[in-house]
Protein backbone atom coordinates (compact mmCIF):
# COMPACT_ATOMS: atom_id res chain seq x y z
CA UNK A 1 0.00 0.00 0.00
CA UNK A 2 1.51 3.38 -1.07
CA UNK A 3 -0.93 5.44 0.91
CA UNK A 4 -2.04 6.09 4.05
CA UNK A 5 -5.51 5.51 4.75
CA UNK A 6 -7.34 6.53 7.97
CA UNK A 7 -10.02 8.99 9.44
CA UNK A 8 -11.52 9.73 12.54
CA UNK A 9 -14.62 11.02 14.03
CA UNK A 10 -14.42 14.26 16.35
CA UNK A 11 -17.34 16.13 18.22
CA UNK A 12 -16.14 19.62 19.30
CA UNK A 13 -18.06 21.81 21.93
CA UNK A 14 -17.31 25.43 22.34
CA UNK A 15 -18.71 28.62 23.79
CA UNK A 16 -18.63 32.18 22.93
CA UNK A 17 -16.87 34.75 25.49
CA UNK A 18 -18.20 34.62 28.90
CA UNK A 19 -21.19 32.89 27.43
CA UNK A 20 -22.66 35.87 25.99
CA UNK A 21 -25.67 35.04 23.97
CA UNK A 22 -24.03 36.17 20.91
CA UNK A 23 -25.24 33.41 18.44
CA UNK A 24 -28.80 34.86 17.85
CA UNK A 25 -30.31 33.16 15.07
CA UNK A 26 -28.60 35.44 11.78
CA UNK A 27 -25.76 35.27 13.36
CA UNK A 28 -25.83 31.95 13.86
CA UNK A 29 -27.11 30.65 10.69
CA UNK A 30 -23.80 32.57 9.19
CA UNK A 31 -21.53 31.43 11.60
CA UNK A 32 -22.65 27.49 11.10
CA UNK A 33 -22.40 27.68 7.30
CA UNK A 34 -19.08 29.49 7.65
CA UNK A 35 -17.90 26.69 9.89
CA UNK A 36 -19.49 24.27 7.44
CA UNK A 37 -17.69 25.71 4.96
CA UNK A 38 -14.44 26.18 6.34
CA UNK A 39 -14.04 22.75 7.80
CA UNK A 40 -14.73 21.22 4.17
CA UNK A 41 -11.73 23.62 3.08
CA UNK A 42 -10.15 21.45 5.37
CA UNK A 43 -11.10 18.27 4.29
CA UNK A 44 -13.43 17.46 7.23
CA UNK A 45 -17.16 16.16 6.17
CA UNK A 46 -19.05 18.33 8.19
CA UNK A 47 -21.58 15.37 10.04
CA UNK A 48 -23.83 17.85 12.20
CA UNK A 49 -23.50 21.61 13.22
CA UNK A 50 -25.74 23.02 16.06
CA UNK A 51 -26.24 24.92 19.54
CA UNK A 52 -27.72 27.24 21.35
CA UNK A 53 -26.92 31.03 21.54
CA UNK A 54 -23.49 30.55 23.93
CA UNK A 55 -21.94 27.50 22.84
CA UNK A 56 -21.64 25.56 19.50
CA UNK A 57 -21.21 21.69 18.81
CA UNK A 58 -19.68 20.24 15.88
CA UNK A 59 -19.23 16.53 14.35
CA UNK A 60 -16.59 16.09 11.82
CA UNK A 61 -14.93 12.59 9.83
CA UNK A 62 -11.10 14.43 9.90
CA UNK A 63 -8.41 13.59 7.54
CA UNK A 64 -5.34 12.43 10.05
CA UNK A 65 -2.69 14.58 8.56
CA UNK A 66 -4.85 17.58 11.07
CA UNK A 67 -5.27 17.24 14.67
CA UNK A 68 -8.18 18.70 16.75
CA UNK A 69 -6.13 21.62 17.74
CA UNK A 70 -5.43 22.78 14.16
CA UNK A 71 -8.84 22.17 13.36
CA UNK A 72 -10.60 24.44 16.16
CA UNK A 73 -7.97 26.93 15.63
CA UNK A 74 -8.41 27.21 12.07
CA UNK A 75 -12.52 27.18 12.49
CA UNK A 76 -12.38 29.74 15.15
CA UNK A 77 -10.77 32.26 13.77
CA UNK A 78 -12.43 32.50 10.76
CA UNK A 79 -15.89 32.29 11.94
CA UNK A 80 -14.90 34.79 14.98
CA UNK A 81 -13.78 37.57 11.88
CA UNK A 82 -16.89 36.28 9.78
CA UNK A 83 -19.25 37.24 12.71
CA UNK A 84 -16.73 40.50 14.21
CA UNK A 85 -16.75 42.09 10.38
CA UNK A 86 -20.44 41.21 9.66
CA UNK A 87 -22.96 41.51 12.48
CA UNK A 88 -20.42 43.48 15.02
CA UNK A 89 -20.51 46.73 13.27
CA UNK A 90 -21.49 48.94 16.18
CA UNK A 91 -24.80 51.01 15.00
CA UNK A 92 -24.65 48.57 11.39
CA UNK A 93 -25.18 45.10 13.17
CA UNK A 94 -26.97 43.00 15.95
CA UNK A 95 -23.71 42.60 18.22
CA UNK A 96 -21.18 45.21 19.20
CA UNK A 97 -18.50 42.78 19.88
CA UNK A 98 -18.53 39.15 19.21
CA UNK A 99 -15.41 36.84 20.63
CA UNK A 100 -14.94 33.06 20.89
CA UNK A 101 -14.52 31.58 24.67
CA UNK A 102 -10.74 30.21 24.99
CA UNK A 103 -10.95 26.34 24.81
CA UNK A 104 -12.72 24.11 23.34
CA UNK A 105 -14.11 20.66 24.36
CA UNK A 106 -13.01 17.64 21.75
CA UNK A 107 -14.66 13.92 22.54
CA UNK A 108 -13.56 11.01 19.74
CA UNK A 109 -16.18 8.63 18.88
CA UNK A 110 -16.34 5.84 16.59
CA UNK A 111 -18.57 5.37 13.41
CA UNK A 112 -21.13 3.10 15.18
CA UNK A 113 -21.73 6.19 17.36
CA UNK A 114 -22.18 8.39 14.62
CA UNK A 115 -25.55 8.92 14.01
CA UNK A 116 -26.32 8.92 18.16
CA UNK A 117 -23.58 11.93 18.05
CA UNK A 118 -25.46 13.67 14.98
CA UNK A 119 -28.81 13.62 16.44
CA UNK A 120 -27.63 14.95 19.81
CA UNK A 121 -26.04 18.18 18.02
CA UNK A 122 -29.44 18.43 15.55
CA UNK A 123 -31.44 18.66 18.70
CA UNK A 124 -29.45 20.72 20.75
CA UNK A 125 -32.32 23.29 21.49
CA UNK A 126 -34.63 20.66 22.43
CA UNK A 127 -32.22 19.34 24.97
CA UNK A 128 -31.52 22.16 26.50
CA UNK A 129 -35.68 22.83 26.51
CA UNK A 130 -36.03 19.86 28.53
CA UNK A 131 -32.94 19.63 30.67
CA UNK A 132 -31.86 16.53 28.82
CA UNK A 133 -28.18 16.89 28.20
CA UNK A 134 -25.52 14.26 27.19
CA UNK A 135 -23.35 13.86 30.12
CA UNK A 136 -22.33 9.77 28.89
CA UNK A 137 -22.17 7.00 25.49
CA UNK A 138 -25.25 5.71 27.50
CA UNK A 139 -28.47 5.98 25.84
CA UNK A 140 -31.90 6.24 27.49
Amino acid sequence: MQESKGEYFLHFVWTTQQRHPLLIPEVERSVHRCLQSEAQRLRCSVLAVGGMPDHVHLAVKAPTLLSPAQIMKQLKGVSSKLASDEFARGDNGPLTWFRWQEGYGVFSFSASQREQVVQYIRNQKQHHANGKLWLSCETD
